[in-house]
């Protein structure tokens, strides 16, 4: 069988769609896999993320590719795929999640209470901007766009001191070495899906899910499951800054979540646990205590300046 795989066509893109066609491989020794590379808005559109309208940034051109049958499936990071899906799509497979946390890139290896104060550090999320704020207000946060590579290189060039990435792209692309701290869930709680891989089909097409799911890692849908629930009923698109994460011991799931407000005063919090069974009920429940809470106020308090 000769199937046709839809991925973006950075190099952090391209190595984790190679991670899912390895893995198919490895279970289906006949199968024949290519790649076909689409340009997504968000590879053109240059602003920073959360000034650009819309959801989907990074996966909807990819996405329609598949409905439309240009190829069979297509490989996403898990936190580009909005929670209203189109229906006629489904996650189909959650291969094993790397890495959900942010991690900390500097000049001189310095870790983040180290950096000096005014000292120039890039991200173009707002989650991890307000955080940052909270942690250490003397810092210039500036936005910052491209690939890994390329803020990396601005680093190199002295135009930022430090950046906040994903670990998980960093492992990808074999970056690890120059990883100066992994920021814990205390200081920097992560994007819903963060670390995990999301591979998307038609709905109607069952043969391909039935094969995708032979690479499916249980343990990492179910915590996929809660954090995406929790977005679902929040309704918070990549331009919220909500930080969500599930973590699974044995057969309990625990999900951690807090969304800020734009000043960075006031945060609410959320940690609830569940079956792992239950990942479904527990992301909804943790919703609702942050709506109680009051997350729906703050997340007006951002739409009142424009950002949300």
């Amino acid at each position: 069988m000769r199937l046709l795989v839809g991925s973006r066509g950075s190099r952090l893109s391209l190595a984790q769609t190679n991670t899912v066609l390895s893995l198919l491989k490895s279970k289906y020794k006949s199968l024949e896999l290519d790649i076909i590379t689409i340009k997504t808005k968000g590879d053109i559109d240059a602003r920073p993320l959360y000034t650009i309208d819309g959801k989907g940034i990074f996966e909807k051109e990819v996405d329609l590719a598949v409905l439309n049958g240009e190829v069979h499936f297509a490989v996403h990071s898990m936190k580009d795929v909005p929670s209203d899906l189109h229906e006629d799509l489904i996650i189909a497979s959650v291969p094993k999640r790397d890495s959900p946390y942010d991690v900390l890139l500097s000049n001189g290896n310095l870790r983040l209470d180290e950096l000096k104060s005014n000292s120039v550090i890039g991200t173009s999320s707002l989650r991890r901007l307000v955080q940052l704020k909270m942690i250490r207000d003397d810092l210039i946060i500036k936005p910052i766009r491209g690939n890994v590579e390329s803020r990396i290189a601005k680093i190199h060039r002295n135009e930022f001191d430090a950046l906040v990435l994903a670990e998980a792209g960093l492992a990808r692309l074999g970056l690890s070495h120059m990883i100066a701290e992994r920021l814990s869930i205390d200081k920097m709680l992560p994007a819903a899906g963060q670390g995990a891989l999301a591979v998307v089909t038609r709905r109607d097409s069952h043969d391909i899910i039935d094969m995708l799911k032979g690479i499916e890692d249980r343990r990492s849908r179910r915590e996929i499951d809660a954090e995406r629930v929790l977005l679902e009923h929040i309704n918070a698109g990549c331009r919220m800054p909500l930080g969500a994460l599930a973590l699974s011991s044995d057969e309990r799931l625990e999900l951690h979540a807090a969304i800020f407000s734009y000043s960075g005063n006031h945060v609410i919090r959320v940690s609830l646990s569940a079956s792992i069974d239950d990942a479904e009920i527990l992301g909804a429940k943790v919703a609702d205590h942050l709506i109680e809470k009051g997350a729906l106020e703050l997340a007006e308090e951002w739409r009142s300046i424009g950002i949300v």
